[in-house]
C-alpha cells in the first residue's frame, strides 16, 4: 500500500495483537498460509469465485473510502481494493495469515470477528469473503460490533458457505461418501472451530436492526467448490454463466457460497 493509504487508516496495534495470542490458541488455517493461494486463490476454481464476487461489490466502493477486511486471509481482497484507491484495514485470526497479508503491502492485525469492536475507528464500509464468518459463534454479536464501525449507508459484503450446494451433494454422492452429502444442513467442528451454515433469514435476523439486506446472490453455482478438479477452460466458461444464472431466485440458494449485500441504517 501507499504511505497516503496508510495515512488515511488505524495503525497496526501490535499491542492488541500481542494481547490476542496470549489469550487464543494457535488458528488451524496458520498451518496452510503460506500455501492457501496456491491451493485456492490462484487456483482456476478460486479465481473464477473470486472474480464474481468483485464483479458484484466492485461498484459499492470508490477511491478514498475506508474499508474494513474481516478475515483476510492472504489480503488478496484489501490488495484488490487497494489497487483501485480504496483504502483497506484488514482482519484476520490466523497471524500467519496476517503475516502473509503484510508483506504483499496490506494493513493488517491479528483479530477476530468477534474482537471486532477493540479497533474503535469509523468505516464506509466493510467486507468478509468466502466464509470467514461462517467460522463465528455469534454472529448478532459480530453484527452489533460493526454497526458501531460502519457510517449510516455505508454497504457491507459478507460472503457465506451455503447450507445446501448442488455440486458437492451431486459430488459426494457419486463418490458414496454420504456422511458428506448433506453435512451442510448442521454445524461442523474444523479442530476448535465450529463452522455454522446460517439461512437467509437468520443472516437478515442477525445483521436486523442496524443493517438492512438489500439483495443477495449465489456465488459457485456451476463453478463448484475447490475440491472439485475441472480443466480451466471449462472453468471460465462455468463462470461466464454464473454471472447470470447465479442470481436467479431459485438457483442462488444451490450454490457454494452466497453473498450478501447490506446497508448499514
Amino acid at each position: 500500500m501507499s504511505r497516503d493509504v496508510g495515512q488515511a487508516l488505524p495503525p497496526a496495534n501490535p499491542e492488541f495483537t500481542n494481547v490476542w495470542q496470549a489469550k487464543a490458541p494457535a488458528p488451524p488455517f496458520d498451518c496452510i498460509a503460506t500455501r492457501y493461494d496456491a491451493l485456492w486463490t490462484d487456483t482456476a476454481i478460486g479465481r473464477a469465485q473470486r472474480n464474481l464476487v468483485w464483479h458484484t461489490i466492485d461498484g459499492l466502493f470508490h477511491t478514498g473510502d475506508r474499508i474494513l477486511d474481516i478475515g483476510c486471509g492472504t489480503g488478496e481482497d484489501a490488495a484488490h481494493f487497494a489497487a483501485r484507491g480504496v483504502h483497506v484495514y484488514a482482519t484476520d485470526a490466523s497471524p500467519a495469515m496476517v503475516q502473509v497479508a503484510r508483506e504483499r503491502g496490506v494493513t493488517a492485525t491479528v483479530c477476530n470477528a468477534e474482537e471486532l469492536g477493540r479497533i474503535g475507528w469509523s468505516f464506509d464500509g466493510a467486507i468478509s469473503n468466502f466464509g470467514a464468518l461462517n467460522c463465528v459463534a455469534n454472529l448478532p454479536a459480530v453484527a452489533v460490533s460493526l454497526a458501531a464501525l460502519v457510517r449510516p449507508g455505508g454497504s457491507v459484503a459478507i460472503c457465506l458457505l451455503g447450507r445446501f450446494c448442488a455440486w458437492e451433494t451431486l459430488y459426494y454422492s457419486a463418490c458414496l461418501q454420504w456422511n458428506k452429502t448433506f453435512r451442510r444442513l448442521r454445524s461442523a467442528r474444523y479442530h476448535e472451530i465450529l463452522i455454522q451454515y446460517p439461512t437467509v433469514a437468520e443472516v437478515r435476523a442477525a445483521f436486523a436492526p442496524d443493517f438492512e439486506l438489500r439483495r443477495w446472490t449465489g456465488i459457485g453455482l456451476l463453478v463448484p467448490p475447490s475440491y472439485v478438479k475441472l480443466p480451466a477452460a471449462l472453468v471460465r466458461i462455468l463462470a461466464a454463466c454464473d454471472r447470470i444464472l447465479a442470481r436467479l431466485p431459485l438457483l442462488r440458494g444451490m450454490a457454494d457460497h452466497r453473498l450478501f449485500l447490506l446497508v448499514r441504517k
